[in-house]
């Protein structure tokens, strides 16, 4: 028996409008995850909503429509620690996907071995206080010393007022760290204001990498990605264009489909990817972004 979704649950967009930018041959999506089918991966006892159903079928159909060559698919938190629907996406892509998982400090080298040979690259915590109940702090501690032999990383999700008590803890860990959407500023502040500049500090101290994703989450006053809007989300804007400025090597782009937990709209993926040159507004930044960076991450050794 399937569980009803969480009541004003947004779908993702269906039937999403053909880019006008073209994506550069080899574009990765850096941050995307799955959703069940949940008769085939039920989702966690324990999860926090309860999505639609977004499959890995659906996932590739929107790989190939907009362009991207390949994925990163991020385990998606109403799946808890269960990693089999991720790893079954990225199985199926034939080497065109890496995962990301959510483990136990309990878990053995054996089963992270298993996890690294399936195309796992890294491991993702949660630090946003409506997600989760506690901040994680020795959960991750824990595990980032036992991934850290494997040449993975951490990916994390917090928000920007929590940054400052949560930066020196961060530092500590033995493993490169991956920012989900640039540690969700509040747009309404200054670009160039302490609190921005509190994260751009913590990141050029560390060994961080930066994603600029999910406009669509952090804008105020938008425009959103909807009816043909290709300058959306002008509020965002400066702020990721400031993240690719300073850290051109270090940026990683998603869409974040299917896009949990949205509330006030949901974005056209072709839309979304109408974006990318208003961040990375030369050719060189947007390879960077989009193929150099990732590849160099997920794929070592590859080429795109």
């Amino acid at each position: 028996m399937t569980a009803p979704k969480t009541p004003g649950w947004l779908d993702w967009y269906a039937g999403p409008s053909t880019p006008d930018f073209p994506l550069p041959p080899g574009a990765v999506d850096a941050h995307c995850h799955v959703f069940g089918p949940q008769e085939e991966f039920p989702f966690a006892p324990e999860r926090k909503y309860t999505p639609c159903d977004a499959s890995k079928d659906q996932l590739f159909a929107l790989r190939d429509h907009l362009g991207v060559s390949r994925n990163v698919v991020v385990q998606a938190t109403c799946h808890g620690a269960d990693n089999s629907a991720m790893l079954d996406a990225v199985r199926a892509a034939g080497g065109r996907a890496r995962g990301v998982a959510t483990v136990r400090p309990d878990i053995g080298d054996a089963e992270l071995r298993e996890l690294d040979a399936a195309g796992v690259r890294g491991v993702r915590f949660n630090f946003v206080k409506r997600l989760v109940d506690a901040a994680p702090t020795e959960d991750l501690a824990a595990i980032a010393q036992k991934i850290a032999p494997l040449g993975w990383h951490v990916v994390l999700y917090f928000e920007a007022a929590d940054l400052p008590e949560l930066a020196g803890f961060f530092g500590t860990l033995p493993v490169p760290l991956v920012i989900d959407h640039m540690g969700r500023p509040d747009v309404t502040k200054p670009v160039s204001g302490p609190e921005f500049g509190r994260f751009l500090d913590f990141a050029g101290r560390n060994d961080v990498w930066v994603k600029v994703s999910c406009p669509e989450r952090l804008t105020v006053t938008g425009p959103p990605a909807l009816d043909g809007e290709r300058h959306a989300y002008t509020d965002v804007v400066p702020f990721a264009r400031r993240v690719v400025a300073e850290f051109p090597d270090r940026v990683l782009w998603g869409t974040d489909w299917p896009h949990p937990n949205l509330k006030s709209h949901m974005p056209d993926d072709g839309l979304l990817v109408d974006h990318v040159p208003l961040i990375a507004e030369t050719a060189e930044a947007q390879r960077k972004l989009l193929v150099d960076n990732p590849m160099r991450l997920y794929w070592p050794g590859e080429t795109a």
